[in-house]
Formats: structure tokens, C-alpha cells, sequence
């Protein structure tokens, strides 16, 4: 089983294109540098059931990541990711850093 998290988006117009997926090492405490992954891409990650895939969030008052909430695959044909966090539906990860204007 594979683990990944997801700290941030890319946007198109507003519109998430891709998201910044980070694998998670064998001891669970360690990130791998952010992969751009295509939405395409990250719904099939999401999908397979074999993976579990978080987002997480920065901690500003100690310095670091956080686990955030369960990522999931919505829609039928047209499909996205989802993420529910304490109780609040959060569409399309949109929460989340925008990568947007850094150069990668």
C-alpha cells in the first residue's frame, strides 16, 4: 500500500489542473518533495484502493506538516477529489496551497 499526501493546488482559471503529491516514506514521518500530479492522474492514485492518500496542512506555530483529512473520488464522469474535515465539505481540495504563481 502505497501513502501519499497532498499539500497544495495548480490552478487554470480558477480550476484545479493539478495537485502537489507528496509519497510518504516506510516510517510514516518522512515526505518525499512534491510531485506534480495531473487531476487525471490523481483521481486513478485516489481510486486504487491499495492507497491512502491525505491532505496535509502546514502548522505555522511549530513549523511543519500536518495530517489533514481523508481524500476521496466524487462524480461519475466527471470526477474530482474531495476531502472532509471536521464535518466541513471542502470540494476540490481548494483549501489547500495555491502553487499557482511559483515557478515548478
Amino acid at each position: 500500500m502505497a501513502k501519499y499526501r497532498i499539500s497544495g493546488v495548480w490552478k487554470v482559471n480558477k480550476e484545479i489542473t493539478q495537485y502537489a503529491f507528496h509519497e510518504v516514506s516506510g516510517d510514516g514521518r518522512t515526505l518525499s518533495y512534491a510531485k506534480r500530479i495531473s487531476k487525471i492522474e490523481a483521481v486513478k492514485i485516489v481510486e486504487n484502493i491499495f492507497n491512502n492518500v491525505y491532505t496535509i496542512i502546514w502548522d505555522y506555530d511549530n513549523s511543519c506538516w500536518i495530517d489533514g483529512s481523508t481524500v476521496h473520488v466524487v462524480g461519475t464522469v466527471h470526477k474530482f477529489l474531495r476531502s472532509n474535515h471536521d464535518f466541513t465539505q471542502v470540494d476540490n481540495l481548494d483549501h489547500l496551497i495555491d502553487y499557482s504563481n511559483v515557478y515548478y
